[in-house]
């Protein structure tokens, strides 16, 4: 499969995670498995002695999702897995819950949660510029609802129930270090939850746009070798269709491990070989026969992440690093010196012209650091952003949404 064949694959992000909203039925994937849409799916697994919930769907999204799932109730709700600690798993856990019902997580679920709830005045306004035009966040959420988890494991962790076995398995590090996934031996399914990220055969993100804890490309490789050993004859993720066939599904993550683990090794590769981590991001380019979507993450972040998870965030390349002085501390100083922001502006201009964006932009942070309302640079500004939009081709999201709302924060400096 060619780079343009797997980018043809392509499900956009954004469509996925509202793929729910006018969703009215349950879609049916076998006899006793049943997916809700949602931000995240959720599925119903059915059983001769009650049910098993997978996740449970979005905040406030739980009536809609309950709604959907019920006509295909075949008793009381035993158990809710909850495949980690993101509220697009968790969040209508009040709707669902019943009594006697177990709730299944992983030890590091709480801790992870409690962390995000933390940082939640940071992290709120970085999600709402990455995804608020893509899920609407015109308010703030609702506070998560509490979890007290009746089962709490740590590296394994398996029941029988109704006649069907269900292994749980510790998989961390595809977006958080408490991702669990299930799997059901007898009916050779897998359910990873989103540990292959929000689109399946896709780079993963280690490092988000958003923020969130780094994803080690050890523990990732580690957990996708041990879902495709399983021998697995369809894998259902949080996202999107099941991925069905055993050679289909061992082929995707032959594909995918060998996709990472060379994009490590020429991250490792090149750092011995005394390479500067920019041009290791420029310069990538994974070979045809095992490439893989750039829909979330990208090869280009991965090298970044790998390189800083191997060695840490100082990259010896100046003493400023080491100090809490950052380089837009003398944006006033380049800017007189250059003979002011317009002066910046028009060579800014001449590099977009001359098909240099990012060197332009270079030129406008400091124009626009010394003198932010300058309108000359912000005009040049969105022309190099608009033109890293045109050239991106939008099938990353995360890269898309960045470029937008930076283009909508220009418009509104302009007035």
């Amino acid at each position: 499969m060619s780079t343009t064949e797997v980018q043809k694959t392509d499900t956009h992000v954004a469509a996925l995670v509202k793929a729910g909203a006018n969703q009215a039925q349950a879609v049916k994937i076998t006899d006793f498995i049943f997916m809700a849409h949602d931000v995240s799916n959720l599925y119903l697994v059915t059983t001769e002695d009650g049910d098993v919930l997978i996740n449970t769907g979005f905040l406030n999204a739980g009536p809609r999702n309950k709604a959907v799932l019920d006509p295909h109730r075949t008793g009381p709700l035993r158990r809710i897995i909850l495949t980690q600690h993101h509220t697009d798993h968790f969040g209508g856990l009040p709707d669902f819950r019943e009594d006697g019902t177990e709730v299944i997580i992983h030890a590091d679920f709480e801790a992870n949660k409690e962390d995000t709830l933390l940082l939640h005045p940071f992290f709120n306004p970085r999600v709402r510029k990455l995804w608020g035009a893509a899920i609407k966040m015109d308010e703030l959420p609702p506070i998560p609802p509490e979890v007290n988890a009746d089962i709490v494991f740590e590296k394994d962790y398996a029941f029988e129930q109704g006649g069907r076995r269900f292994e749980l398995f510790w998989t961390p590090d595809g977006e958080s270090t408490d991702c669990i996934s299930v799997w059901m031996p007898e009916e050779k399914v897998v359910f990873v939850g989103n540990l292959f990220g929000p689109v399946f055969l896709s780079m993963p993100f280690l490092n988000t746009l958003r923020g969130d804890k780094p994803r080690m490309v050890r523990s990732y490789l580690a957990s996708l070798d041990k879902v495709r050993k399983l021998g697995a004859e369809i894998l259902i993720t949080g996202h999107g269709d099941p991925i069905v066939g055993a050679d289909k599904v061992r082929a995707d993550l032959d594909r995918m491990y060998a996709a990472v683990a060379w994009v490590r090794d020429y991250t490792l590769a090149g750092m011995n070989a005394g390479k500067d981590v920019h041009s290791l991001m420029r310069e990538i380019k994974i070979p045809e026969d095992i490439a893989i979507g750039e829909f979330h993450g990208k090869a280009s972040w991965a090298v970044r992440s790998i390189w800083q998870e191997y060695s840490g965030w100082f990259h010896y390349d100046s003493t400023t690093s080491l100090y809490g002085v950052p380089r837009s501390s003398i944006d006033a100083d380049l800017t007189e010196l250059a003979g002011g922001a317009e002066a910046l502006a028009t060579r800014a201009q001449q590099k977009v012209a001359a098909g240099k964006p990012l060197e332009a932009i270079h030129l406008l942070d400091i124009a626009l650091g010394a003198e932010p309302a300058n309108a000359k640079a912000l005009t040049v500004k969105k022309d190099a952003l608009e033109k890293l939009l045109a050239t991106s081709g939008q099938t990353n999201l995360s890269e898309t949404m960045w470029l937008r709302s930076e283009i909508a924060d220009v418009d509104k400096a302009l007035g």
